[in-house]
């Protein structure tokens, strides 16, 4: 019998690092490298299908075990190889359920599926095979050609205060890799930031870290922001770093700034963040967004019961290309938002997010991107730009970007270099404040 489709002939996984910033968070500091996994798969028609996902060993030894599970599948067959890996797998070692609902990092490893990079490669391979974009392929299809991104604001430590090899982009003639190395951590420092991001990006919408300073200093930057760019929707994600009252005195009176607030509490008193939210959002009708309270389908079941939230950031990478849009329809269909949230990442996952908000119904909240803070460390030959506040959706079959195998390589060897290679958001913090824990309930600077 004749196979319809190709059939997947290899499988590789490459776990790959990149360098990045100090960007404070609630968590701490990142570190001066990043770390992802890069799949790739090659089929008998001679094409190469590729996927991108969180980095860390226990994602790379997940993805290197589902190899006899995929090598000698038909590419067609790919939501029947995605259910055989799912029905072999089993809940890890540590894996409460919890998921991250106190971004608790060591717990990202949990919500994050390593499986959705193959079906990201998988589609990459049947898109070819087809000869239409994956955005085609996904959810009604195709329903516009660029997306929405807004433009992710850090607060920035200085990394002279520590002894790790943080990147020095000083004598680069971008603007924006000059400033993105440096100390940011004033009100005027952010919007010179804002305003660098426009200029490059041609951004119109922000949004702030929070979880570093007082929510009173940081409520203070989105005033200033505001200030600057008065038509601009200005939101913030203290990632549940404030208490319910705290949350509510910080944004009652702030619906004429702020176009939603993204995680502003987390559990407490005995009740879940789910709960928590719900009364946040009754006492200050403020839209509310969330990545970190909705992570399964069980969790956003609570949520929506409790109308917990009005915009879900349904990450690819933690409910698959397909599960994330089946999110979008799901709130499309319910009058309320998708959008998604980043990490770190790649510019293999710019165009994984790219095809998918492309095919996401409705009218998606602006996304996010962590790319601009790795721009420049391409692992493509043909990233997709971000021009005027709109990333480009690539039209060529499959995910219509050519992969850079010795740019790959090169990132291969700095993880190789590297001594850890999971995420540690506390060790730059130990050098600004020596003994510093997380604490879910105490910004990383207020101690």
């Amino acid at each position: 019998m004749l196979n319809n489709t190709p059939v997947i002939t290899d499988m590789k996984v490459i776990p790959v690092a990149g360098y990045d910033s100090m960007e404070m968070t609630l968590s701490g500091a990142h570190a001066p490298y990043f770390t992802r996994n890069i799949v790739i798969l090659e089929d008998n028609s001679g094409h190469t299908g590729i996927g991108e996902i969180h980095g860390g060993e226990y994602t790379c030894e997940c993805l290197t075990s589902y190899i006899p599970l995929v090598v000698g599948q038909e590419v067609g067959k790919y939501r029947s190889i995605l259910g055989t890996i799912h029905r072999g797998g089993r809940k890890a070692p540590g894996d409460d359920g919890e998921g991250i609902q106190t971004l608790d990092i060591s717990k990202l490893k949990f919500v994050v599926q390593a499986e959705w990079a193959i079906e990201c490669a998988l589609l990459d391979l049947l898109g070819q095979h087809l000869g239409v974009p994956v955005c085609e392929l996904l959810a009604e299809g195709k329903q516009r050609s660029q997306v929405e991104v807004l433009g992710y604001l850090f607060y920035v430590s200085d990394k002279g205060k520590t002894s790790l090899p943080y990147i020095d982009e000083s004598n680069s003639s971008d603007s924006w890799f000059r400033m993105r190395r440096r100390e940011m951590v004033s009100h005027e420092q952010i919007v010179e930031q804002a305003c660098c991001l426009q200029e490059k990006y041609g951004y119109r919408n922000f949004k702030l870290k929070g979880g570093v300073f007082s929510g009173e200093y940081e409520m203070e930057t989105i005033r200033a922001l505001k200030k600057q760019f008065p038509n601009g929707r200005i939101n913030i994600d203290p990632n549940g770093a404030w208490s319910l009252q705290e949350a509510i005195g910080l944004c009652r009176d702030m619906g004429h700034i702020l176009s939603y607030v993204e995680d502003p509490c987390g559990p407490e008193a005995g009740f879940s963040s789910r709960e928590i939210m719900a009364e946040f959002k009754n006492a200050t009708h403020i839209p509310v967004a969330t990545n970190m309270i909705a992570t399964n389908w069980r969790q956003f079941y609570h949520a929506a019961a409790l109308k917990s939230v009005d915009i879900v950031l349904a990450d690819p990478h933690f409910w698959g290309l397909e599960g994330s849009l089946r999110m979008a329809a799901l709130l499309n269909d319910w009058g309320l938002t998708w959008g998604s949230h980043s990490n770190n990442h790649f510019d293999i996952t710019l165009t994984t997010f790219a095809h998918v908000a492309a095919a996401a119904p409705g009218s998606p909240t602006a996304l996010d991107t962590h790319w601009i803070w790795q721009d420049g460390q391409n692992l493509l030959k043909d990233t997709p730009a971000i021009r005027d506040g709109y990333l480009e959706v690539p039209d060529r079959p499959g995910l219509g970007v050519t992969l850079d195998m010795e740019k790959v390589m090169e990132a291969n060897r700095l993880y190789h270099s590297m001594p850890n290679h999971d995420r540690d958001d506390a060790m730059a913090m130990q050098y600004l404040i020596p003994g510093w824990k997380y604490d879910s309930k105490k910004p990383c600077l207020v101690r």
